[in-house]
């Protein structure tokens, strides 16, 4: 585990703000997780006041909290003007199958190309353990590349391939100093799936912020820390990605295209996406979502309708 410092308790109190940036800032990142986080903002740089909130848009997040009965994390940066808005987003909620893209972004990392194709095999009891497989349980016989595998994590959100993948990059351990790489001090990877879907009260075990990947995905994605190549092939699998239809895609205006990993469990619905506006550079967004009662199902469409007004507000 890593040390910790305190923040205020009132990183704990929702806030939207919309504000100008010179540049992005470098940050880290159910039951009910712990609302606090250490991680520095990814949204505001140091010594800056930010600008008055956005009545508008800060009314209808809160109104849509209070609709759904629900927790909402958000952060969202338009890497073109620099332009940012935030909801909640040092407060702790966990991450579910979004982390599977992070897996993705490590193995292609740290994995070089020469050894991409190597073959891994598993069994039909592995298949059972992990419960979501529906790349994996139809190659038992075979096995898969890894590459692969790790397309599939992202792509399909199989469990099993998210496994296999973080078998050859270290564990969750490894993919937690991954995460550290690109300035991530907040997430805490603890676990491979199903358990990482359990978050225990006042644990920050499988959990981040949404100032934590906004700030992990713009550095994949707009940054240096991937090769063009490997950059350019994540987003071209999450941008096939087939869970999240329902999710921010539903609510982005007509034309802009989106690339995005959803996760979800229990009350936990999340999506974190690059969307880009036509002619324009992308907005990296997160959206962390958690029912308040721990036996609420989560709903799609909160995720929808928080983007929708998240990218209303930066388009």
């Amino acid at each position: 585990m890593r040390p910790r410092t305190t923040r205020s308790a009132a990183l704990a109190v929702a806030t939207l703000t919309l504000l100008g940036l010179t540049g992005c800032g470098s940050a880290g990142g159910g039951a009910e997780p712990t609302r606090a986080s250490s991680a520095p903002s990814a949204t505001a740089t140091a010594g800056e006041t930010p600008a008055a909130p956005t009545a508008h848009a800060s009314a209808e997040l809160t109104a849509l909290e209070a609709e759904f009965d629900a927790r909402v994390g958000v952060s969202a940066l338009d890497t073109g003007s620099g332009a940012t808005l935030v909801h909640r987003q040092e407060e702790r909620l966990g991450y579910a199958s979004t982390i599977k893209v992070f897996a993705a972004a490590a193995f292609l990392h740290d994995v070089p190309v020469d050894q991409r194709d190597e073959v891994v095999t598993w069994t039909a009891a592995d298949v059972a353990a992990v419960g979501y497989t529906p790349v994996t349980s139809q190659y038992v016989d075979g096995g898969m590349s890894l590459v692969a595998l790790a397309e599939a994590a992202v792509r399909t959100s199989d469990n099993l391939a998210l496994n296999l993948v973080l078998d050859r990059i270290g564990g969750p351990a490894g993919l937690d100093r991954a995460l550290e790489q690109l300035g991530d001090t907040t997430t805490e990877v603890v676990a491979d799936e199903p358990a990482l879907n359990t978050i225990e009260p006042g644990s920050t075990d499988d959990t981040t912020t949404a100032a934590a990947f906004t700030a992990d995905l713009a550095a994949l994605a707009t940054g240096d820390h991937l090769a063009a190549a490997d950059r350019a092939t994540l987003l071209d699998w999450m941008s096939g990605n087939a869970t999240g239809d329902a999710l921010i895609r539903a609510g982005a205006p007509d034309g802009w295209t989106v690339a995005d990993k959803s996760g979800g469990a229990g009350g936990i619905r999340n999506d974190v996406a690059v969307v880009t506006p036509p002619g324009r550079d992308p907005i990296v967004v997160t959206i962390l979502t958690e029912r308040n009662d721990p036996d609420a199902a989560y709903d799609d469409v909160l995720v929808a309708r928080v983007a929708s007004v998240v990218l209303a507000e930066l388009g």
